[in-house]
């Protein structure tokens, strides 16, 4: 990470910063947000990364009423009800896997590799846009088309 800054006497402004740190989108439903923020901003931390993405899927999911059971149960419920994909459903099921191997302190593999954790954020992120801001946002060009057809 760069910064680009001006010392001012006793300390520094800065202007920027590079790359330009990621930030949940504020459509994604709290606490999923927050648990997605935490796993961008602990991806230096591979078995820390995993488990936030896991819990913001685990959060996402019970914005739509899945809330019994375990992770496992509720991805299948969430296939069921057509709000995943047969894909999504799996790919939810691998960061749930990785998400598990450092929460449990698997015996034989408990450390999640930094490519594993990067996958599980990917996974997080995109399910984030797809069940919340790109509906969101298709929510508001309605509600725009709607209002300059009745102004």
């Amino acid at each position: 990470m760069s910064v680009a800054a001006n010392y001012i006497g006793d300390w520094f402004d800065v202007e920027d910063v590079f790359p330009v740190p990621k930030q949940a989108h504020a459509d994604i439903p709290e606490p999923a947000r927050t648990f997605l923020q935490q796993a961008y901003d602990t991806l230096h931390a591979p078995d820390a990364a995993a488990v936030m993405s896991g819990s913001a899927v685990d959060a996402m999911l019970k914005k739509f009423d899945l809330a019994n059971g375990s992770l496992y149960s509720r991805i299948d419920q969430a296939l069921e009800q057509n709000i995943l994909t047969k894909s999504m459903a799996d790919w939810a099921h691998e960061v749930r896997l990785g998400s598990n191997r450092p929460r449990h302190a698997d015996a034989d593999n408990p450390h999640v590799k930094p490519d594993e954790a990067r996958q599980s954020v990917e996974f997080a992120e995109a399910l984030g846009q797809f069940l919340f801001v790109l509906t969101a946002r298709i929510q508001r060009g309605i509600d725009a088309a709607r209002a300059a057809e009745a102004g």
